[in-house]
């Protein structure tokens, strides 16, 4: 079983209808990405959020009187004032330069289906999220990619995209930390690239996805945000990855332009009307309350990354690694002097009879002898069981 298929027990669970995506004629590209929301076996390496938090514990967080007295009508469309100050309070920016949406992806499409029209241009860093692609394409936007390279640590390639701006490019798109590899990008880079957006593409935009940008390690702290930078720059994060709550569908974009404000908030009045209040004011509690959260799992990921660099050292003749600079989350390969294509399928096809999960290069837009390993969904009591679980599927696959 590639890294691509799936079981047919699999197959039949809710919303992974894999078997006709040969015939897939979507407006969105399919991505397996998909069957992250299907399937969570015991040592699931594949999710790159740390571990969830529960609703018990953000409630312990919040003034449940005020939860109980919310009224459950519309929300606004630009995002409630007191989650739209909180975020803006993490971003040193004012309020009224932040939209609500429905997490980073919904955000970035709302941007791309406004900013561009048929024709337009939008430069991409990949490996990549594959929403960060695949909303682009759905949004009807040329996409064109500038690949990132193992060799060179995933640093993000300034004169690549140089190469690909044009007078019809409307939109660069990167993200800091990345994902799959969380690798961050310098501000040093940020300030030569819109150096060459001002001379080469005057109309364009700059997007960079922040997800991950509080998932540090230890006791490290998160870099600042690059929304107050400069106004051609747009940023988007959310609860979901490094505050462990995805399931509250809470992101934003910090937008410093206030005709292109005006429009996203239209543009989402007309898709989604608002964000959920409930989850709005969950968010809310969370993010005023984010350092008791964030402290305590800054200490895990730091212990988890140790971990994976000690598992790293062990497996070096086999597996390489470009170690994080952020995020829940890293990539490896399979070594090219170690491996031939029929051991990399076998590696593979062993993944679920060890009942492990791992994320495919292939979904980001590398081969299949890289993967995204994510070390912060498991416990920690499971993470080493997991590592000594994959040592297994290695030695079997290349005997």
């Amino acid at each position: 079983m590639s890294a691509l298929q799936v079981s047919s027990e699999e197959r039949k669970r809710p919303g992974s209808d894999i078997a006709n995506t040969r015939e897939w004629s979507g407006r969105f590209p399919y991505n397996e990405i998909i069957s992250l929301l299907d399937v969570n076996r015991s040592f699931n390496l594949a999710e790159s959020t740390s571990q969830d938090l529960t609703v018990g514990e953000l409630l312990d967080l919040a003034d449940l009187e005020s939860i109980r007295g919310l009224t459950l009508g519309y929300g606004k469309s630009a995002g409630g004032l007191e989650l739209r100050e909180a975020i803006a309070d993490a971003c040193k920016v004012s309020s009224e330069k932040v939209i609500t949406t429905h997490g980073v992806a919904l955000g970035l499409f709302l941007l791309a289906f406004e900013v561009c029209r048929p024709g337009d241009e939008a430069v991409l860093a990949t490996p990549c999220f594959p929403p960060s692609r695949d909303c682009l394409i759905g949004a009807g936007v040329n996409v064109r990619e500038v690949k990132l390279t193992f060799e060179r640590s995933y640093r993000l390639d300034v004169d690549g995209i140089e190469a690909e701006l044009s007078p019809k490019t409307r939109l660069v798109s990167i993200a800091s930390p990345q994902n799959p590899t969380g690798v961050q990008t310098s501000r040093a880079d940020i300030e030569r690239l819109l150096g060459l957006i001002e001379r080469r593409s005057p109309e364009a935009l700059l997007f960079i996805d922040e997800t991950y940008r509080e998932a540090t390690y230890g006791d490290a702290r998160a870099v600042d945000s690059f929304a107050g930078l400069d106004a051609r720059i747009v940023t988007g994060a959310s609860v979901s990855k490094a505050l462990g709550a995805p399931g509250l569908r809470t992101g934003w974009l910090t937008v410093a332009e206030p005709d292109l404000r005006s429009r996203l908030t239209v543009a989402k009045m007309n898709t989604v009307i608002s964000g959920a209040v409930l989850d709005e004011a969950l968010a809310t509690v969370l993010l005023r309350n984010k350092e008791k959260v964030l402290a305590p799992r800054r200490q895990l990921l730091g212990s988890a990354l140790e971990q994976v660099a000690a598992w790293c050292d062990a497996e070096r003749k086999r597996v390489e690694w470009v170690q994080p600079d952020a995020g829940a989350l890293c990539c490896m390969r399979l070594r090219g002097d170690a491996w031939d294509e029929t051991a990399t399928s076998r590696f593979w096809g062993l993944l679920p009879h060890h009942d492990l999960q791992l994320a495919s290069g292939t979904w980001f837009g590398e081969t299949n002898r890289v993967f995204r390993l994510g070390f912060g969904y498991l416990p920690p009591a499971s993470l080493g069981s997991a590592l000594s679980a994959l040592s297994s599927v290695l030695d079997a696959a290349m005997s």
